[in-house]
This record gives C-alpha cells, structure tokens and sequence, in this order.
C-alpha cells in the first residue's frame, strides 16, 4: 500500500483537458522545508513524507502508485488581454487525495519542467517563488483565508537562469482544485460543448455537490461560485492583501487564492497600491480588487453560456442576476470584516462613512495598514495608545479619529469585551511582511532556511502575541521597503 492513497478522478475527463506526462526528475534534491502538519490533515504518512522517498516524489524523482501526472490546459485573459492557450507551463497535477475532513484535494508539483504548455519557457522555478509561496500560502491559511497550502519545498540541484542564475526549486501545492475560470474560457473559445459540460458536470459533482438537485445546476454552481469569490476578496481586502495578478486563469472555481506570483501586503496605506512589476497601469490595485474578481466573474457567467440550457435571452437575464449579487455579497462581508476591525458590532449606513474616514486617516498621515489595527487592539494598554497615536502626522489627528471612533463605540451599545474580542480575531499582530519574505529569500538562495523557517513559525499564530517577536510586528525602514514584487516566472 501506497503511503500516499493518490488517485486522479481529473484523469478521468477527456484527453483535451489535460496532457499526461511526467516530471523531469531534479538531479540532487534537498529537503527546504515539509510541511508535516499539513501532511497529517491530508492523511499522508509524515514518516514517509520526510523520507528520501518523500524527496523523490517532492522533485519529480518518482511518480507515486496511483498517481496521474498531467498538466492541465486552460485560457484566460492576462491583464484584460486575450490568451487563447495557457495552461500548466511548469506544473504537473500528481494526482488528488481525500483528507482527514472527507475533502478531496490535489497535489501538484511546480516547477516540475517543461509541458506542452510551457510556450518557449523551461518549466523551471527559481527558489524565490518557492520560499515566497511557501511563506505567504502557508500564512494565508493562519489566517482563514481560504487558499492553496504548501505540502513541501525542495532543491533540484540544477540552476536556472532568470535575471541571474539561481538554484531551482520544486514546490508541492495542495488546493481543493486547480480548475480555474480561465479552463472554463479554453472551452467556450474552442466552441466544445461538450467539454463545457463535462467540466462543469465535473466541478458540480466535486465542489458544488448542492447544485446537482438544483432546477439549473449550472446555475447553482455559478451562484456558489460568484458566492465564495465575493467573500474570499474581502478577506483579502481585510488584511491589506494585494494578489497582484488576478487575472482569469489565477481565479480559482473553488474560492480558494491560487498563483501568489508578485503578492504582497500592504504596508503604507493606499486604496490604489500596487506592488507587482507587470501591473504598470495599477488593474490590480487593492482597491480594485472587487471590481476586477467581477469583471473575472462576468468573463465565467460567459463560458457557461452555451451549457446554460435557456434561450440566450434568458440566459443572459440569469447570468446577469446571479452576478449582481456579488456586490451585494462582497458588501456584507466587506464591512462585516472592518466592523469586527474596529470593535464594532457593525457599519450600518449611518457608521460605514467612518470607515471612510478612517481610510481617509490612513492615507493622509501614511499610516501602516496592520500597525494601526494591531496596535489599536492593544490600545487599553498605555504603551499602545501612544505607539497608536505615534502613527499619526500629529498627536491632534490622532485625537480626532480616536474621539470619534469611541462616540461610535458608545452609541453602538458594544460592551468593552466584546469589542476587545472582536478586535483579537480580526487584526493580526504579524503579517508575511514584504521586507521578511524578501530577506527569507535572499537567505534561501544562499543556502540559509533559518530566516524562513523562523518567519515562517510566527506566522502560525498571527493574531498571538508574541515573546521575542517583537521585530516581526514592525513596518519596514525606509531602506527596507520592497517597491516592487515579481512572478519569478
């Protein structure tokens, strides 16, 4: 018996969704990091995991039994731009496990070598993007964000060339699915009807087992999904996170954040910031966020136009319909989530202009986005409410926000408990802060995982204070401020 009980119900769909090959195995592997924790949840022998034999499967040495190796095909528009042929360019679908939670899951390596995908490049990974996904995956999911986790990341041996040579690295990604908006879009160009519903047959079945009952279940299935994309944006948007590259083959059909290519989170304050070195017109922003998972999931409500089983007009009314309740969707949790920020019970139309105001505080006095919510969930604390009041340009505007944030608190009935606990939950302490994830992998390329491994460890307890962590919780000094993030690709 297999350590690993793999099997690929994806393998099962016709050969246009995906290419069967395997991985150019790495030719000196080594371990960065197993995530055995992870491992235990997906009920996959730890002791095997961390073996050679758990190396040789993290770099593409073998080919697990009852494995599947693929890599998927899928379109998608890239920064508003049409890409009729994308797909798995350095990643292989081993194959799926079901978890100890009954949830079925894949696991895929990347940066495993060439697929028929790869369109002139070398299906290779450098390790930066494997210690950043790894880190910010990893702290993601700390933070109940859903999200792809990572299970291992390991060394090839081989170098890769980018800007520079860099040693290469494989990194093995457990999502609910790799199936993106952008798979279904690769269908709709191609005119194939049939594989249109065959993959949302298969999605249904897979990730939206309520809609199979449904009058429309292809209509059940967009609503679950245009449901858990509204929700998981504003989860970014809460803890300042920007994807950086939301474009519709990096929006996942199960509501998971997938891709984190050029990420980052926030540190100065800004609603149109912008950090990734491809996004030059800001499409991405944090504050555009919203918007663009919309326009992501207008480009779905088309693919599914042919399988919709209506009249197009109908069709178009439905689709339609369904999409408007986004906003309403990712309202309700928007505010939800900077009421629970603020130690509010809730931002009703009379409250939600003092989030503005307080965006507004953040802007004008260039305030770090996690600081201010972390350090005012200790605010009872003296030395808190100075280092809170410190944040701002003067003592006065910090007196006039705080003024009105406690008028807002006493007209809102909230007890203090209740108030300081809700804060607690919803503002972390520490974040995978650009300048930590940019040392952790300056570190890793020399060969030092002490860095990640340290970050990585506070990570897993964000909302926690913690002893000696002191310098984790600090916004970036002025030489230390990371500009710009990249792919790696």
């Amino acid at each position: 018996m297999s350590a690993v009980n793999f099997n690929n119900s994806y393998a099962s769909l016709p050969e246009t969704f995906y290419t069967k090959q395997n991985a150019e195995p790495a030719p000196a592997p080594q371990w960065i990091k197993a995530n055995t924790e992870l491992a235990q949840a997906l009920g996959i022998d730890t002791a095997f995991l961390t073996s050679n034999a758990g190396l040789d499967m993290a770099s593409g040495r073998t080919a697990p039994d009852g494995s599947n190796p693929l890599a998927m095909v899928y379109a998608g528009h890239q920064f508003g731009g049409w890409s009729p042929r994308l797909g798995d360019g350095r990643a292989l679908l081993l194959g799926e496990v079901i978890g100890t939670d009954s949830i079925r899951y894949d696991i895929q390596l990347k940066g495993s070598g060439r697929t028929p995908y790869s369109r002139g490049g070398d299906g290779k990974s450098a390790i930066g993007p494997v210690i950043r996904e790894y880190i910010v995956s990893e702290a993601m999911a700390a933070l109940g964000v859903p999200t792809t986790r990572a299970l291992a990341a390991v060394t090839t041996g081989e170098t890769v060339i980018r800007e520079i040579p860099l040693p290469g690295a494989i990194l093995t990604r457990v999502a609910q699915s790799h199936i993106r908006v952008g798979t279904f879009q690769y269908f709709y160009s191609q005119n194939d009807k049939a594989s249109l519903l065959a993959l949302a047959n298969y999605v249904i079945d897979r990730h939206y087992p309520e809609a199979q009952n449904a009058e429309n279940p292809v209509q059940a299935m967009y609503k679950g999904i245009v449901t858990r994309q509204a929700k998981l944006i504003a989860l970014w948007m809460k803890f300042g996170f920007i994807h950086g590259v939301m474009n519709t083959d990096n929006c996942q059909i199960a509501g998971e954040t997938i891709d984190y290519g050029p990420c980052a989170y926030m540190d100065t304050f800004h609603p149109m910031k912008v950090f990734s070195s491809i996004d030059q017109q800001g499409r991405y922003a944090w504050g555009k966020q919203p918007h663009m998972a919309h326009w992501n999931l207008s480009r779905l409500g088309e693919a599914l136009m042919p399988i919709w089983g209506n009249d197009d007009d109908t069709a178009v009314a439905e689709i339609s319909a369904e999409l408007d309740t986004f906003s309403d969707t990712f309202n309700e949790n928007f505010y939800a989530a900077f009421a629970q920020k603020l130690g509010l019970p809730e931002l009703t139309q009379k409250t939600a202009s003092f989030l503005e105001t307080t965006f507004e505080a953040l802007q004008n006095n260039k305030i770090d986005f996690t600081l201010f919510f972390a350090h005012l969930r200790r605010s009872h604390d003296p030395i808190y409410q100075e280092k809170f009041i410190t944040l701002f340009e003067t003592p006065e505007a910090a007196g006039m926000w705080l003024s009105q944030w406690d008028a807002i608190k006493a007209k809102s009935g909230i007890t203090a408990s209740d108030s300081q606990e809700a804060m607690d939950a919803a503002n972390p302490i520490y974040i995978a802060r650009n300048h930590r994830v940019e040392a952790a992998i300056q570190a890793g390329v020399a060969g030092d995982y002490k860095p990640m491994d340290d970050l990585h460890n506070i990570l897993q307890a964000p909302f926690t204070q913690q002893s000696g962590a002191g310098d984790y919780e600090l916004a970036p000094l002025d030489t230390e401020v990371v500009q710009q993030t990249f792919c790696g690709t």
